[in-house]
Parts: C-alpha cells; structure tokens; sequence
C-alpha cells in the first residue's frame, strides 16, 4: 500500500484564522501530508469573513458563533446538508480526529459510512474549557464519560507528549494511547546574533532593551492574571513585555496591567497571522513567560525555542514535561512572587539564558515534515491491521 493512494480527512473544531495549537497542527499535517500523498482534506467548522487560501481542499460546514469562548465557532454539521453531501463524494481511507465535539462527531459519522479507521488525537484539557462556565461537578463528570466514550470510539489514540496521558487518565480513559509529538513550522537561524538584530530592526526594538513575551490565546485558563501580577515585582530597571494573542480575557488583563502601574511595560500586540512577523517576536525576545496550568503541549514553547528563546514554566504542569530547570528552559514555584523572582535572575544572568537557549533548540525541535514522515508510517500501519 502506498500512501499516495491514499485520501486522508483532517477533522477539526479549531482552524484558522483560529490561532492556537490545535489549528497550526492541523495546518501543518495538511500541508506536510500533501507533500507525501495526493489527497488531504481538511474538515472544519466555518468562519465568516475569512477565505481559506491552502493549497489543500478545505472544507467548512455550518457553524454559529461560541458566545463564551470568542473567537472559537461552534460548528452544527447536521444543520449543513452541503457538507454531507461532499463527503459522501469524496472515498477517504483514514480520519484523524484533533476534537471530540463536531468535528469528532462528523469524523465517526464518516468513517462509520465507509468503514475505515479513525484516528483521534487527545489535545486539550477540555474538561477545563467547560468548568469556566459549568460549575456543577455532575455536569462535568457527565461530560467527562461522554468525552471518553469518544476516544474509546476510536481505532488509535493519539497524544502529543508522555505526560498527557495523566490528563485523559483522569477523564477515565483505560484503553492504549500512542505517543506523536507536534513539530514547529520555523527554521532554526544557523546564526541567532544576527536575526536577533534584524528582528529588533523590523519591530522598532533598540537592541539593549530586556524584552519578555507570550504568545498564545488571551484566557484565563492559561493563567494569565498570575502572569500579569507576577511582572508587577519583576526588579528590573526597564523592560518590554510582549503579549501576542487575542481572547475574551483581553479587556481583563489590560485592566489589571493599568492597575499596576505596567501600561507602558506591557503591551497587546492582537493576533499576529504572519508567521515572519512573528518569528520576530520569537527572535527578541530574551525569555519567553508561559506560566498555564491548562497547556498539555504547547506548540508556543517549542516555536520560541527554534529562535532560541528559552521559556519559565511553572513546576509540576503538564507543559513542563520536557522542561530541565537551567538546561534547555526554566521552572518556577506556583507563586508570583516567586515567578518574578526567577524571572529577575534569568534576565540578569545572560549566560545562562544564552545557554537555556541554545539547549532549547537543540532538544525541543523537530520539524513537521520529520513528524508527518513518522504519521505516514503509522497510517499505514493501521490502514493495513484494518484491512486484516
């Protein structure tokens, strides 16, 4: 069996111009996938306004705006006969699943019809998504099994990193999981010094001044009010604290930066879509701040380690698995206090971070068309145990 005759469905409930994760890793095993069969197919809940410019088939079906999670849609393919009646056009061998809601549910419905098996990747710690807005333990265990009994539909499970198991463990889930590590769409600089410069060039940022940064989406799940009350005891005499993203808690973090006198410190950039741009902002910056709690493998991480920005987590998340405190990142107390303690010391201890850096990159990337190369194979794999 040769890969190339195959036709592979990518489902999923987040994809751009959805920025996180989930959506970039998707984009990417489309785009990589594309490179080693003919057919990739990429099934998302629509987006108004936005136009899919991939050189991949995207297809979109109906969706409605999910009002406690902007930008995020809720997608109803029931409601959208049109995508039905695609996919029922088009013989796929293979889904792979990133979501247990829609398009997890459409991705079932499919390999159902057809017969054919169903690859479902555990990404998030949804359990959370739904205890900011449900807070009746019932209701969130309920949801829990019914997010177990998704994963035990599946013919493989996927996580991106060893410690998440921990996590889909916890929601109940027995069966064998597979390991699959996400991989980072930036090239690691051959010399560092020298993007360093261009990028503080193409921002605007003297090349002396301290720059701290986050990229991800603006929620409170990633504890980000932690964040913003750790930089408020950071000692340094001057900084810049970039703040990539967008999300509901926005307006929140503004205000509390305001209240703490770091208006001019730090500083909302909204989305950043152009991935040249932001490598920029991964190249300024000195350390990257990502204190989540909700993270289980966070590509973020990973992208600032290609530009060689080492990263302070916090100890005992599951993001911080890969992390070795003073050798490829840093880890801090759950305290921020503590946190911008750390932060003070790395900032003043420029070797060091030069050297996180440097280990950072060496050991936390791998590139995607490395990691589609190991997703092909086990497509395969599981194509042909399918098949008898």
């Amino acid at each position: 069996m040769n890969l190339k005759d195959l036709r592979i469905g990518q489902f999923s409930d987040s994809y751009l111009p959805i920025m996180d994760g989930v959506a970039f890793t998707v984009r990417n095993y489309a785009y990589w996938l594309t490179r080693i069969q003919d057919k990739t197919y990429v099934i998302t809940p629509s987006f108004p306004g936005y136009t899919d410019k991939e050189e991949f088939p995207v297809l979109r079906y109906f969706s409605t705006p999910l009002l406690v999670r902007k930008p995020y849609r809720m997608g109803i393919p029931d409601f959208d006969q049109h995508i039905s009646h695609i996919l029922k056009g088009i013989p796929l061998d293979l889904v792979h699943t990133h979501s247990p809601f829609s398009a997890g549910s459409l991705a079932l419905k499919t390999a159902r019809r057809l017969n054919i098996p169903v690859v479902a990747t555990f990404h998030s710690k949804y359990r959370d998504d739904f205890g900011r807005f449900m807070h009746l333990k019932a209701m969130l265990k309920q949801i829990a099994r019914w997010i177990v009994t998704f994963y035990e539909s599946a013919d493989e499970v996927w996580i991106p990193q060893p410690h998440v198991e921990d996590t889909i463990r916890e929601y109940g889930y027995r069966g064998k999981l597979e390991v699959v590590e996400n991989g980072i769409d930036l090239e690691i600089p051959c010399n560092i010094s020298e993007v360093r410069m261009q990028s503080r060039q193409a921002l605007g940022i003297p090349a002396d001044k301290p720059v701290l940064l986050y990229v991800g989406q603006l929620i409170l799940e990633k504890n980000l009010k932690f964040l913003v009350e750790s930089l408020r005891n950071v000692n340094l005499a001057d900084y810049s604290m970039f703040i990539v993203g967008e999300g509901y808690a926005r307006p929140v973090l503004e205000r509390l930066a305001a209240e703490y006198g770091l208006s001019e410190k730090i500083l909302f950039t909204g989305p950043v879509y152009d991935r040249e741009k932001l490598s920029n902002y991964y190249a300024i910056a000195d350390l990257f701040l990502f204190p989540s709690l909700y993270d289980n493998a966070p590509l973020v991480l990973r992208e600032a380690a290609a530009m060689h920005t080492p990263a302070l987590l916090l100890e005992g998340s599951t993001a911080a698995e890969v992390i070795s405190d003073g050798v490829n990142g840093f880890l801090s107390n759950n305290d921020p206090v503590l946190f911008a303690n750390k932060i003070t010391e790395i900032m003043r201890t420029p070797r060091l971070k030069d050297s996180a850096g440097t280990m950072a990159a060496a050991t936390l990337c791998h590139s995607w068309k490395d990691i589609v190369g190991e997703v092909h194979d086990r497509y395969l794999h599981l194509l042909k145990r399918k098949m008898g």
